[in-house]
């Protein structure tokens, strides 16, 4: 049952994911963390910034991962090709028949009308990831310091993202555990 549960999440995510990646990170944020639970928003939040940081499409990187972690190997396989399937059987059908109307208007606007939609979903997701980072120990004000400063690198000085990933998750790692979360680490858990 579960790895029909793995299938059914990655394929919808993968048929509905119009516009690539940015476009299907809210579905399946929506199939793993709401409608499977199989992880949290923090979960699901670590492994999109590690993603992003690695190369190759987000949506793979993520049915590979959360696949495997859910059913293993066989899970991890059977995500991959529930994500890919989509592309391959709409890519073939659709833009072939499209090709042919690619200069008629209702063409052009279906491709446009799309686009603020993903916005939209990218905007729900992302108000989503700063509330829980404001009322985190990192509090708002870290919170809004480094939305501006990713913002001012990645639109000001056109850095990759990738890099300003690595930067925090550097960051992170360097800066030392306080109160609780140094206990944790002495104890090794």
């Amino acid at each position: 049952m579960r790895q029909k549960d793995i299938f059914i999440a990655f394929f919808r995510s993968g048929i509905l994911g119009y516009g690539g990646g940015p476009s299907s990170i809210p579905l399946v944020h929506k199939e793993v963390v709401e409608t499977y639970k199989w992880m949290d928003s923090d979960e699901f939040s670590d492994i999109l910034a590690l993603g992003n940081a690695l190369p190759g499409p987000i949506n793979t990187k993520m049915a590979g991962y959360i696949g495997y972690r859910v059913g293993g190997i066989a899970g991890m396989l059977n995500a991959i090709i529930a994500s890919v399937i989509p592309s391959i059987i709409l890519m073939i059908l659709l833009l072939t028949g499209l090709n042919a109307y690619k200069d008629e208007p209702w063409v052009k606007g279906m491709a446009e009308a799309v686009v603020p939609v993903v916005a939209v979903m990218l905007g729900v997701l992302t108000w989503g990831f700063v509330k829980k980072s404001g009322k985190s120990k990192l509090g708002w004000l870290w919170t809004f310091c480094l939305i501006g400063v990713s913002f001012l690198l990645l639109e000001g000085l056109k850095i990759h993202p990738a890099f300003i990933i690595f930067a925090l998750l550097a960051g992170a790692l360097l800066i030392p555990v306080s109160g609780e979360g140094q206990k944790r680490k002495r104890r090794g858990e």
